[in-house]
């Protein structure tokens, strides 16, 4: 095998690098409408813990074609149910850090934070959510990577993506197209992959745990 198709066919797969980023973004928006409620409500309502998590791990283990064909019928072929599985596999890691994230914040410093007077709502947004942002933003790169490896299966239905370079290249016997694919796929994980990794060490919190490491 070799890479004879990406260097002809570059502007191709530029294009549907585009369009598997696309899908990517959807699917992590809509993820994230339904994970920060539910991560939020597993960091303070102890009780509900146990049920969601049980109820997003089981989601989790789903096959992702059995999925996919069980939502044809009433989304039909295209984007809508491949954003629907993609949202819905990347609830358990989202969920899972979220919460932790949020409970890993030292109740010492909010409570603090509380005795000055500010509301539920302040310390949350000012002190509680920027200090666990490096937890949410690692758990946000898990997911982001587990939804572009899981976008290439959607091409399946006719999500468009780099997984469409696998199927043809399946389809038609054609190695060069196949390895195409895979090399962009793993390109792009590993591109946002380390912009995520970048972020996160760029958060004030993490620069402040540095500087306090540092000292």
């Amino acid at each position: 095998m070799n890479l004879d198709y990406l260097w002809e066919n570059w502007r191709h797969v530029l294009d549907l690098t585009g369009e598997h980023l696309e899908l990517t973004g959807i699917a992590l928006a809509v993820a994230l409408v339904f994970a920060l409620p539910l991560g939020i409500l597993v960091a303070t309502v102890r009780p509900l813990s146990l049920p969601i998590m049980l109820t997003l791990g089981v989601i989790y283990t789903i096959p992702s074609l059995a999925f996919l064909a069980f939502l044809i019928p009433s989304l039909h072929l295209g984007k809508r149910p491949a954003i629907v599985v993609l949202a819905a596999y990347a609830q358990l890691a989202l969920v899972r850090n979220i919460a932790a994230a949020l409970r890993g914040v030292d109740p010492a410093t909010i409570e603090a934070a509380t005795g000055s007077g500010m509301t539920w709502r302040q310390v949350f947004w000012r002190v509680r959510l920027p200090l666990a942002l490096p937890v949410l933003i690692a758990g946000l790169r898990i997911a982001v990577v587990t939804i572009i490896g899981l976008a290439t299966i959607t091409a399946w239905i006719n999500a468009g993506g780099l997984g469409s370079l696998l199927f043809d290249g399946i389809s038609r016997d054609y190695p060069s197209q196949i390895l195409a694919g895979t090399v962009a796929i793993v390109a792009l994980s590993l591109a946002i992959d380390f912009l995520l990794r970048l972020a996160e060490r760029l958060t004030p919190a993490a620069r402040a745990q540095r500087s306090t490491s540092g000292a």
